[in-house]
């Protein structure tokens, strides 16, 4: 089960450049280089962003993309339901046609109940949200307080050795 697909992720990434660059407009280009994003598939989801209201393009010198609303107000929920549909645990047969086993399915309703809790998890993560985790976790290992398994990862020393979280955290400060 895929809970992002690769076009939500990439618009996603692309949302938090634009709202890094705080109301100036950016490139297809630039966006693409930073993010990592294939150039003419990021211009067809930003072109799908602006159908629905959430970037504004400008032609000429100066132009780009920018931001169409505040960053608190684009919801991941929102995102996922451009590019994707609605959010769904399972294909369940349930969706398209009457099951046969609708009335005595016994996990339909709670399928159901798991999609509503999902879904409102992800409306209550704004691109806003996201830039200030970002900022944050940026300050931090500005600061030396790279999370232990982050720093290990950076130089390639952590492979899953299980070893305790709070040693880790000590032999990373202590460094």
């Amino acid at each position: 089960m895929k809970v992002l697909t690769k076009n939500t992720d990439y618009a996603i990434r692309a949302l938090l450049s634009l709202g890094a660059g705080k109301g100036d407009y950016r490139s297809a280009r630039a966006i693409a280089l930073e993010q990592d994003i294939p150039y003419q598939f990021l211009r067809r989801l930003l072109q799908e962003m602006i159908r629905h209201g959430l970037v504004l393009s400008k032609e000429g010198a100066g132009g780009g993309f920018m931001l169409a609303k505040e960053p608190d107000e684009i919801r991941i929920r929102e995102l996922i339901e451009i590019f994707q549909g609605r959010v769904q645990v399972s294909e369940c047969m349930f969706r398209k046609q009457i099951c046969a086993n609708r009335a005595r399915c016994v996990l339909r309703h709670e399928i159901l109940r798991i999609e509503q809790v999902v879904e409102k998890e992800f409306d209550n993560i704004t691109i806003g949200k996201l830039l200030r985790d970002l900022e944050a976790a940026n300050a931090m290992s500005a600061h030396g307080c790279i999370p232990a398994a982050a720093a290990a990862r950076e130089d390639g020393a952590l492979a899953g050795d299980g070893k305790d979280m709070k040693h880790e955290t000590k032999r990373v400060t202590e460094a």
